[in-house]
């Protein structure tokens, strides 16, 4: 339980008090009302004692009393009514409006209460159930069971300026014995017949004569005794003299709490006049009083006929009462009168004296006098045997008036006892005993007397008396006895269940359960508290459940969930009882426990009841902000209960007053995610017009890719270098034209003004209802700048200007389009659904701009389940912040050990000045092509900005895809192939010469690989392979200008689904502005089918002609394959030519060319063609040629492919640039194709003679070949074209024209250590065994007669040719002989004749013939290979013999004539 001001001893004795009536003559009642008072209200601020008071027991032990308190109240006699158990409908009016006006104070005392995660704020206090408590104890009717609200005394009070005091004072008694002893009046109920009378003469000072009030004073003692009355001097002063001084009010405290326990103490008698006078004949006296005016006469008041409170009945002759017309009530005062105008401060202290002599002289002694009369009398009475006593109480009844049969014993009404009998005297002697504070006899006497009535099964009188026989228990001092809580149980049962008596029951928990919380027995004391709510009464069951609570929190181990569960209880029980503010409070201190706790249901609840009662108490702030907490969070209730949530939250927010007047106000639904929104800047995407397909650029329609952005990122640093003489500059920073949480926002976008900025919005409903949302508007605040001119450095205020639409958010204008539509429609966003919203503005100004958030109007649908949307659904405005939090910082060491955020500037884009603004078109762009296919597009480029555009330059990461053309090779050639123009032919062709051999060179151009944009000095050189600038008219495209310009592509040498990305560059005209270019992005995918697999091999030829002289030549393998699966209809591919393209060699002629037609090859079929390549002509290779390419096309068909011009060259410089891409690992020993030619000379170090031996080997040979497929679609033969590349790098080893798939590296094992530097390399044997070509020159056969002559001499010439570019020395061994039994059987044996052995000595490229002789003595077959050649560099020791032992056997037939 809370805490309380009281302790419960004091709680105990202030209910229980000795109880004194008032008599007042009316000249006494006159004198205190100059004070707004009567005479009992006067003495009630006195009425508890300073000093301690003294009496003896019945064993004549002074017995001491402390801190006594009487209550003085006048004598007011009512109709009997009898005791129900319950109250009243007026008491229970007067319990409510005890506990409503007893709220929380602002600013109170409140607990600071935690236990475990909890920290809970609870007051410390509850006055209103003090409140009520004591309400309810001075509200409980004298009953006939206890005596402890019966009077003791009665003060007799007349004014001395009567004509005869003695008289007035003897009517006085007279009525008072009246209403004591006459049997009608039940009300008011007297503790022992001879009731204490004392008598006092009230004298007023300010005009009574006091010499007479003296000696009426003498003539009283003389007559009562001078303990039996007192002189009362009051009104020291006049009421117009008392204005000056400031005299203390000590009534009002005490008025205040009476003036509505009046209302309870006697209901509204009936006003008219019959009735009135039928209660005044039978000696009722009545106390009036008007709405105006509050009447406190013993806690009771009624209703006046007259303002003045006069009656106009009379009284009967004959009746012993003052007649009615000469009565004059005192009924009170109104609401803020002063009282005591009339008294000073020895007036008080007189009043306070009067009581205590009362007290002491009058009323104690009167008591201890009773005490021991009642006890003398059960003295006596325990004499006589208690079987005798017992017998006799069976045979007379002892004074027992049983009105009812046995069978109702056990009611409370069923048994009466006698006003002497001896159990009521025992209780009556235990009553006195109690009010004076003896609670050891008093104790002893309630134990007795409660085994009397159990006896007698008079269940009330028995609960009554352990009732008090717990409390007494409990007062005695020192411990003597625990406190019997099971007296307290019994009696609260008896109560409750046998007598049907609440109040009583309810009264005996109170004090039990203070008992048990001053014991700390917090869990006793709430189970008894809750034991006792029911339904007859929401208040006090709301008060006891409170209370319950509090025990709850208040034990050692606080209970934090009870306490909030029962809080809730107690807070709807209050609200049944119609206390809306303390409902309030519980629900809120509840609130603290389930907050956050993932108690859903329970929370929602909570709010929502809050919010009804913050509304019904005209709270409209508190419930909006209630209601928002349901909405916000993930609630788990019902789609029907959720819309009553909505619906209440839109009611109450519609009553707030001024909500929307000067600001809007947050709204909690939709949920807005505010990391999730993202910012385009630009123009939406055109879409395709016509055949026209327009670049993909950025949308909001796609999803962002980190990996894709670090690539398109990559693309703009190659384009920003290339433009900028291959370096990128400090101040670059990548395009970003959409940015979301995954973008880096940590600088100030730029946008262009009169662009749209597009802000999408991701709301998400929470609920299971649907949402209205209409009037969607962006907040904004925007500060203009001019960038045109320099900013300085100290702006003056008045050039910064900032202009917000937040007014005009708050009553929005609908602003009609060029179609009367409203710009901003309404829309429905269902449950549990995710939706974006996109929201466009277009600033007019260069400038700050900051995007605040979101307004919009909020309305939910019918509650009948309809989603449609009605107009005239009530919805309310309000608003959402955007704040978006950054990342996370973590690079320095405070960023680490603390929680930081970087800035999210996505919302606060930079207005620049006007920028041009490109859009792309593709027209014939194709979506499938076959590997290796060419296909011609065309490109349209617009500039739809007001600002000239210029430096347009593409990039992309498949620079081998397309091509622009070459502009220095665009002048056609002729005469043109009547085919190519039937065909469409992306190839420039001419006709093949008549009577031209196929297969024979039909054409040799010398080609720059600058005329294609692959040279040092072109795009395509070190500063962006990747880049490529797009050739425009005049260097620059006017504002509304379009161009087109053809594009041509070949498709991927891998199958499958390839995306290609191309990024557009452009700049605008005027330099130095925020923004330095522009791109826009594009991205196709295409699907590239199988087409040819082209194999080649490189080998030495064996002859060397004599027309050839020194150049050389070698065999070209090239085998083709059809690996198509006929998916895209191909029927079959024709070879249509082949044409190589090199430094140093060119093919010469086809060895086996078809017959007049072309090589063709149907689905998986093979063919294998062989070409003669020789060096390129000294005057083809001359210094000033030296970085040109050698093109030679060998014609298969009809006609002849220029493979030197656009596009087959282009693809061919773009394909050596990917292919170099391709082999990282061979970038060192080739610089570059351009550096092939370039020799070693033989006295570098070892990487020279590596180099030179290697180059014996390499061949710089690249094949092209073109073909032509056969592909049927609708019905219709089309022919498509492409070309293939194969580089030939190596003698020996195959060449193909698909990339190998890369083997997967392996793993590599991490060191620690520095590696040794490698070894030094030295060319390997087969390397050196390459250096000399070797071929021998005989006849074929010869015919010898070995008859004539034995031996057959026959010339041979042995030709060396050095390979290298260094010099070589040679040895060759003629003594070789071919030892094998089986060469010796097929070929013979034979010996050279003359020297075995010649060392030699061969220049670069030097070719020399030897002569030898071979001799045979018989005729046959005979290899004349068997010379053995060795050879090394001219510098080196080792020597390598060639490979000429592997060759073809140089077979020689001998006929014998």
């Amino acid at each position: 339980m809370a805490q309380c001001v009281q302790s419960v001893q004091e709680l105990i004795q202030d209910s229980f008090v000795p109880k004194v009536a008032v008599l007042c003559s009316e000249d006494a009642q006159k004198i205190t009302r100059k004070n707004n008072l009567n005479f009992s209200e006067l003495l009630r601020p006195f009425c508890r004692l300073t000093s301690e008071g003294h009496m003896r027991d019945s064993n004549n032990q002074v017995q001491v009393v402390k801190n006594l308190r009487i209550s003085v109240n006048n004598v007011v006699t009512r109709p009997s009514v009898p005791t129900s158990g319950v109250h009243s409908p007026a008491q229970r009016r007067l319990l409510s409006e005890v506990v409503s006006a007893s709220q929380p104070a602002e600013g109170g005392v409140a607990n600071v209460i935690t236990a475990g995660d909890y920290d809970l704020n609870i007051s410390a206090t509850t006055p209103w159930f003090e409140a009520y408590r004591e309400s309810f104890l001075q509200s409980m009717p004298a009953s006939d069971h206890e005596f402890l609200n019966h009077y003791l005394a009665c003060l007799l009070v007349v004014s001395s300026s009567e004509a005869v005091p003695v008289e007035q004072f003897l009517k006085l008694s007279q009525e008072q014995h009246m209403i004591q002893h006459n049997g009608e009046y039940t009300n008011p109920k007297w503790f022992i017949p001879n009731t204490l009378k004392y008598y006092v003469l009230l004298h007023d000072m300010s005009q009574g004569d006091e010499q007479r009030a003296d000696s009426v004073y003498e003539d009283m003692k003389q007559r009562y005794g001078s303990q039996g009355c007192y002189l009362l001097k009051i009104n020291s002063r006049t009421a117009a003299a008392g204005t000056d001084e400031q005299i203390p009010d000590p009534w009002s405290q005490y008025l205040n709490k009476s003036s509505l326990q009046s209302q309870v103490r006697n209901p509204a008698m009936p006003c008219d006049e019959s009735s009135n006078r039928q209660s005044i004949n039978k000696g009722l006296r009545f106390n009036h009083t008007t709405p105006a005016l509050t009447l406190v006469l013993c806690g009771r008041s009624c209703k006046l006929l007259d303002y003045k409170g006069k009656h106009s009945c009379e009284l009967p002759s004959d009746k012993p009462t003052r007649r009615a017309k000469s009565l004059q009530f005192y009924t009170g005062v109104a609401a803020g009168t002063s009282h005591g105008a009339c008294l000073t401060l020895n007036d008080h202290n007189r009043l306070r004296l009067f009581i205590q002599e009362f007290t002491f002289r009058g009323l104690l002694p009167h008591i201890e006098k009773n005490i021991r009369q009642l006890n003398d009398q059960l003295v006596s009475r325990k004499g006589l045997s208690r079987s005798l006593f017992s017998v006799t109480k069976k045979l007379f009844g002892g004074g027992k008036v049983p009105e009812k049969s046995i069978a109702e014993l056990k009611n409370t009404s069923g048994l009466l006892y006698h006003p002497e009998a001896p159990e009521l005297q025992i209780r009556k002697m235990a009553d006195l005993c109690f009010l004076v504070q003896h609670y050891e006899l008093a104790y002893s006497c309630y134990h007795t007397a409660k085994k009397d009535f159990l006896s007698d099964q008079a269940m009330l009188y028995a609960a009554g008396a352990l009732e008090m026989a717990a409390v007494s228990a409990f007062l005695q001092g020192g411990a003597q006895r625990p406190y019997p809580a099971h007296y307290m149980d019994t009696a609260i049962q008896t109560y409750r269940d046998v007598c049907k008596n609440k109040v009583l029951a309810e009264r005996c928990a109170l004090f039990s359960a203070e008992v048990l919380k001053s014991q700390a027995k917090y869990s006793d004391a709430a189970t008894l508290l809750i034991k006792m709510t029911s339904e007859d009464s929401d208040l006090c069951s709301a008060l006891l459940l409170e209370q319950a609570a509090h025990c709850f929190i208040n034990m050692r181990n606080p209970m934090v969930r009870k306490f909030a569960f029962h809080m809730i209880l107690a807070g709807h029980r209050f609200s049944k009882a119609g206390q809306k503010r303390h409902a309030l409070r519980c629900y809120c201190q509840a609130m603290q426990v389930y907050k956050g706790k993932g108690w859903s249901l329970a929370e929602d609840h909570i709010n929502f009841t809050i919010g009804r009662q913050s509304f019904t108490l005209r709270q409209p702030e508190n419930a909006v902000l209630a209601f928002r907490h349901i909405l916000t969070n993930d609630s788990q209730q019902t789609a029907t209960q959720q819309g009553a949530f909505l619906r209440e939250y839109l009611y109450v927010y519609r009553n707030v007053p001024g909500v929307c007047e000067v600001a809007l106000p947050q709204l909690p639904l939709p949920c807005i995610n505010s990391s999730a929104t993202r910012v385009y800047f630009g123009h939406e995407r055109r879409l395709a017009e016509g055949e026209k397909q327009a670049a993909t650029h950025v949308s909001l329609d796609q999803e962002f890719d980190q990996d894709l952005a670090a690539v398109w990122q990559d693309l703009e640093e190659q384009v920003v270098a290339a433009a900028n003489r291959g370096v990128v500059p400090s101040t670059f920073y990548p395009t970003q034209c959409c940015l979301n949480s995954q973008t880096d926002n940590l600088h100030f976008p730029l946008a262009v003004v009169e662009e749209p900025i597009i802000v999408e919005v991701a709301f998400r409903n929470p609920l299971k209802v649907p949402l209205v949302l209409s009037d969607l508007s962006l907040l904004w605040k925007f500060t203009l700048k001019d960038f045109s001119r320099p900013q300085p450095q100290d702006v003056m205020v008045g050039d910064a200007v900032t202009i917000t639409n937040e007014k005009e958010a708050i009553a929005p204008r609908v602003r009609k389009g060029k179609g009367g539509i409203p710009s901003v429609c309404k829309f429905l966003t269902f449950s549990l659904l995710s939706w974006q919203a996109r929201l466009k503005l277009l600033p007019r100004q260069t400038g700050q701009l900051t995007i605040l958030g979101l307004v919009y109007n909020l309305a939910s649908t019918p509650s009948t389940g309809d989603s449609t949307i009605n107009s005239n659904s009530p919805s309310v405005r309000g608003r959402q912040d955007l704040e978006i939090q950054g990342p996370r910082l973590n690079q320095t060491k405070e960023e680490k050990t603390s929680v930081s955020h970087g800035p999210d500037r996505r919302l606060d884009p930079t207005i620049t000045p006007p920028m041009p603004l490109l859009e792309v078109f593709f027209l014939q762009f194709p979506t499938a092509l076959l590997c290796g296919e060419i296909r011609k597009a065309y490109v349209e480029f617009c500039n739809v900005s007001h600002v000239p555009l210029c430096g347009l330059r593409v990039a992309s990461t498949h620079p081998d895809f397309f091509t622009f053309g070459s502009s220095s090779l665009a002048t056609p050639l002729t005469p043109l192939s009547p085919t190519s123009f039937e065909n469409c032919s992306a190839y420039k062709t001419l006709a093949t010469p008549p009577g031209a051999t196929p297969g024979s060179v039909t054409a040799v151009t010398l080609v720059s690989a600058a005329d294609f944009g692959s040279g040092g000095g072109g795009v395509f050189g070190t500063g962006g392979k990747r880049v490529a600038e797009i050739p425009l008219g005049e260097g620059t495209l006017t504002p509304g200008e379009s161009t087109q310009l053809p594009l041509w592509l070949r498709g991927p040498d891998q199958e499958g689904v390839h995306e290609i990305n191309f990024l557009f560059y452009y700049e605008g005209a005027e330099k130095g502005g925020k923004i330095s270019h522009r791109v826009l992005r594009h991205t196709v995918f295409i699907c590239a089918s199988r087409s040819l697999s082209v194999r080649a091999t490189a080998c030495r030829s064996n002859t060397l002609p004599e027309e050839e002289g020194r150049n050389g030549s070698m065999l070209v393998f090239v085998d083709v394959e059809n690996i198509n699966t006929s998916e895209a209809g191909v029927r079959e591919f024709h070879i249509a030519q082949v044409s190589s393209s090199s430094k140093q060699w060119r093919l010469h002629k086809c060895i086996n060319p078809a017959e007049n037609k072309d090589c063709k090859l149907t689905t998986r079929e093979r063919g294998k063609l062989c070409f003669r390549a020789t060096r390129c002509k000294p005057h083809e290779a001359t210094s000033k040629s030296l970085e040109k390419y050698t093109f030679a096309d060998l014609s298969l068909g009809n006609e002849q492919i220029i493979s030197s011009t656009t596009p087959c060259a282009d693809f061919f410089f773009r394909r050596c640039q990917s292919s170099e891409s391709w082999r990282p690992l061979i970038a060192v020993e080739t610089q570059g194709r351009h550096s092939r030619s370039q020799g070693a000379g033989p006295g570098g170090g070892a990487e020279d003679i590596t180099g030179v031996v290697r180059k014996c080997n390499e061949v710089d040979l690249d094949i092209i070949v073109l073909w032509k497929a056969f592909v049927v679609e609708d019905n219709k033969q089309v022919i498509l074209e492409g070309q293939l590349h194969v580089a030939l790098q190596t003698i020996g080893k195959e060449a193909c024209s698909l990339r190998q798939k890369e083997e997967a590296q392996e793993m590599v094992l991490l060191k620690f250590k520095p590696e040794l530097p490698p070894p030094m390399t030295r060319p390997s044997m087969e390397q050196l065994s390459h250096l000399i070509k070797t071929n021998l020159h005989y006849p074929e056969s010869y015919s010898h007669s070995f008859v004539q002559k034995s031996l057959c001499m026959i010339p041979v010439i042995l030709t060396l040719s050095n390979c290298s570019l260094a010099q070589v020395d040679a040895i060759i061994d003629l003594r070789h002989k071919t030892t094998s039994p089986e060469s010796l059987e097929v070929h013979g044996s034979f010996t050279w004749l003359g020297k075995t052995q010649y060392k030699l000595q061969l220049r670069a490229q030097e070719v020399m013939r030897l002569p030898l002789r071979a001799g045979f003595l018989h005729a046959g077959v005979y290899n004349l290979g068997t010379p053995r050649v060795f050879a090394k560099l001219a510098d080196q020791g080792a020597m390598c013999e060639t490979s000429q032992q592997t060759a073809t056997p140089a077979l020689i037939i001998i006929n014998s004539t």
